[in-house]
């Protein structure tokens, strides 16, 4: 596909801008997997050229990049083989010394515990600050199943996090 220089520039730098953002939110879907999390990013960002022609007819680029990083997230979730197992311990530690690295981690294996749906639906509406209704047609879903999950995914991190999770934030 043949792309005007001005064309190619423009997605160049929208690239340049949202990739940060995209690859956190792909860290957060990915409980911490930060190579599935650059693997998603990459391809969102692929798919992102491939419509990039028609960008004017999708209003809001960077929505449309979100909703493609989950929706191939959702799309990874369901074809990954039974036998393949998250590392219960992170092999990468952080770029740079981080005061709340505990709560992270903490956060992260919590987020971790939660199915793939649940885990999308509180990245989007908790991180993203997505509304019930963005968050339903992104996943496909109904805004009833947008509550119900978000109820149930919050009710299950309040179990996972205990009452201890105060001493990490108050940091």
């Amino acid at each position: 596909m043949r792309r005007s220089g001005e064309s190619e520039q423009a997605y160049l730098e929208f690239a340049g801008a949202r990739s940060r953002q995209l690859y956190r939110s792909a860290c957060l879907l990915t409980g911490g997997d930060t190579h599935l999390a650059e693997d998603l990013v990459q391809e969102t960002l692929g798919r992102m050229y491939l419509v990039w022609g028609r960008v004017a007819r999708i209003g809001n680029p960077a929505g449309y990049a979100q909703t493609v990083l989950v929706r191939s997230y959702l799309a990874h979730a369901r074809r990954r083989s039974s036998g393949e197992q998250p590392a219960a311990v992170l092999p990468d530690g952080p770029g740079r010394p981080e005061a709340d690295a505990v709560l992270r981690l903490t956060l992260l294996d919590a987020l971790q515990r939660l199915s793939a749906k649940d885990r999308a639906v509180v990245v989007l509406r908790y991180w993203e600050d997505r509304s019930i209704e963005e968050t339903a047609d992104v996943m496909h879903v109904s805004s009833a199943a947008v509550r119900t999950r978000s109820t149930r995914a919050l009710a299950r991190l309040r179990e996972l996090l205990g009452g201890g999770i105060g001493e990490y934030a108050g940091r």
